[in-house]
This record gives structure tokens, C-alpha cells and sequence, in this order.
């Protein structure tokens, strides 16, 4: 019987454009841990429905789709099956899907097991909606990273911008909104800060004081220097 201790988890969940996913991959690089984006997986399966012509309600054909789903994340880039589809999935529309078919309980739980297998020596950290709560609930640390909702509109919006894509704030601050009340009024893994999460608002600070301050708390958690 295998009795090694599983790989540390650093748990960083909150709402969309918090921007809880740079911040998760340059903790990860500082320790030189593993980095799980969940939102990805959950993007790529929006994408792969779509192309599939599987609407985005239908549980039952989604959950199938998700247990057969061939993914994975070499170099800074996502692949599905044995193709290269970063930048599709970055698109509002597949940002809005993954919202979308997050909600059904039968998705969550085919997906859970991908998730899971991204734990791997020396360490993880992983950036999501229900890190903490349900993929991971021993993660060693648990931060619920967030901004006021105006902020990370603007932040999403010179994201875009920035990328040459057209945009509009207004649109923007209202399809975060609606997230918002989609993930934290879900039925299975709701969006929330837990009791045992650190949380941290970000609406007045840079990504570098964000990324520092979760460093500082890990390495307190897991006391090392």
C-alpha cells in the first residue's frame, strides 16, 4: 500500500476576470508546482460541444461528451484531442459556455476525476470555482481571490482591447454579473468563500502584491522559508 503523502494544493478560487489565473500560474512557477486551470476545462468542453452541435442545457449529452473528453495543457497551451484550440476557448463566447454548462451537477461530476489527476508531485495549485471546496478540499492553502465587479469589468475589457478584439464595458459588467448570480446560485459546488479561505480582494491591488501575499501565506501554511 502506497502510504506517501499526497502533493501540497494551493487552492485559488472567485469569480470571473478576478484574475485568479495569472496569479495561480505565477505562485505555480515561483514554488515550481504543477498549474491547474479549471476554467479551461470547462471551456474546452463548451468548444467541444459547440463543434459537436450539443447544446450547452442538455446535461445528459454534456456529461457523455465530458467523460470521453481527450485534453490537456503542454506548454502554455490547450490541446483537444490532437489539436491546438487556446485561442478559441479565450473567446467571450466560450467564457460564457463554460458558466453555462457548469451548472449541471452530471458535468461536475464526469469532470471531476480530469481535475484531480493534475495532483502530482511536487505540488499543485489550481485556480477554479470549487478548488477548495470540492476538487481539493485538503489543499494545504485556500484563498478566495476577488475584485469589485466594475473592476474586473475593466480589466476584462482592456484584456480584450489589448488582444485587438472588439469590446464593450457596458456588455461586459452586465455577462459578469450574470455570472456571478449563475456560479454562486448553482446547486452543486456554488461559487462562496469557505470558513477555512483567506480572502483576498484585489480591486486596489496589482497582480504582484496579490501573488506575493499568497507566497507569504503559503509558505506559513506549510511552514517553510
Amino acid at each position: 500500500m502506497n502510504n506517501l503523502p499526497l502533493p501540497p494544493v494551493i487552492a485559488i478560487d472567485g469569480p470571473s476576470a478576478s484574475g485568479k489565473g495569472s496569479v495561480a500560474e505565477r505562485v505555480a512557477a515561483y514554488f515550481g508546482f504543477h498549474y491547474l486551470d479549471s476554467g479551461a476545462i470547462y471551456r474546452l468542453l463548451a468548444y467541444a460541444a459547440l463543434r459537436q452541435h450539443v447544446d450547452w442545457s442538455d446535461a445528459p449529452a454534456l456529461s457523455t461528451l465530458a467523460s470521453q473528453l481527450q485534453i490537456r495543457f503542454e506548454h502554455g497551451e490547450a490541446w483537444l484531442q490532437d489539436e491546438i484550440v487556446s485561442t478559441q476557448i479565450r473567446s467571450e463566447q466560450m467564457g460564457k459556455g463554460a458558466s453555462e454548462v457548469a451548472v449541471h451537477p452530471a458535468v461536475r461530476l464526469a469532470l471531476l476525476q480530469t481535475q484531480r489527476n493534475f495532483r502530482q508531485a511536487p505540488g499543485l495549485v489550481g485556480d477554479g470555482r470549487d478548488i477548495g471546496s470540492v476538487i481539493f478540499p485538503d489543499a494545504r492553502l485556500k484563498v478566495f481571490l476577488t475584485a469589485a465587479v466594475e473592476t474586473r469589468a475593466q480589466r476584462r475589457y482592456q484584456q480584450l482591447t489589448q488582444r485587438g478584439e472588439d469590446a464593450d464595458y457596458a456588455l461586459i459588467l452586465a455577462d459578469l454579473q450574470q455570472r456571478d448570480w449563475r456560479d454562486s446560485q448553482r446547486t452543486v459546488a456554488p461559487l462562496k468563500q469557505l470558513p477555512d479561505a483567506m480572502l483576498l480582494d484585489t480591486t486596489d491591488k496589482n497582480i504582484d502584491e496579490a501573488v506575493n501575499i499568497i507566497i507569504t501565506a503559503y509558505k506559513k501554511a506549510a511552514q517553510i522559508d
